[in-house]
């Protein structure tokens, strides 16, 4: 499997764009392009879907491209989700990308101790649901904050500032949905 920089760089090359093109037209810093070419630098999310919507592409589009022999069907085994890191201390694997016309992004969340996804809160258009299946999160939505132990869920309109954070000694797992879906 190819790595995310060189990946970037070959498409990047493909386009004919230099790195100060690429900075330009995603928005993103021309050092931090050229770290994340380099492998110098794990690109969050959002880094990465700016570039490759510079590119003309998508994530998830960028990620199947790893799997050329995984085809549409209604099943997924483990390891044919794709995984999309964000930062060191979490993990989202994609259930169903490549399933044409997809309307829903379902993600296995994984966050190490400590995973947080940032004081700030998260915010993009749509919808969020999951349910908490492994560990305790602590879930912040416009201000309101609830722990979440195995079982308990959550359902919030994502345009609201909203922030995971894993308050267990181990790993947390989440398995949510969201639409429209942004990868």
């Amino acid at each position: 499997m190819a790595s995310i920089g060189l990946k970037l760089r070959e498409l990047r090359n493909r386009r004919q764009l230099s790195v100060r093109e690429l900075a330009t037209r995603s928005g993103v810093s021309h050092s931090t392009v050229s770290l994340v070419e380099r492998d110098r630098m794990s690109p969050s999310i959002d880094t990465l879907s700016a570039i490759l919507d510079a590119l003309g592409t998508t994530i998830s589009a960028f990620f199947l491209e790893e799997r050329p022999g995984l085809a549409y069907r209604p099943f997924y085994a483990a390891d044919e989700l794709i995984e999309i890191r964000k930062g060191e201390n979490i993990s989202f694997r994609m259930i169903g990308a490549n399933h044409p016309n997809r309307q829903i992004l379902m993600l296995h969340e994984t966050y190490a101790p400590g995973g947080d996804t940032g004081e700030e809160g998260v915010v993009h258009v749509g919808q969020e649901a999951g349910m908490v299946l492994k560990g305790e999160v602590e879930l912040t939505v416009a201000g309101r904050t609830q722990r979440l132990k195995p079982g308990d869920s959550y359902y919030f309109d994502s345009e609201l500032p909203h922030r995971f954070r894993n308050v267990s000694e181990g790993e947390a797992e989440v398995l949510s949905a969201l639409t429209p879906p942004t990868y």
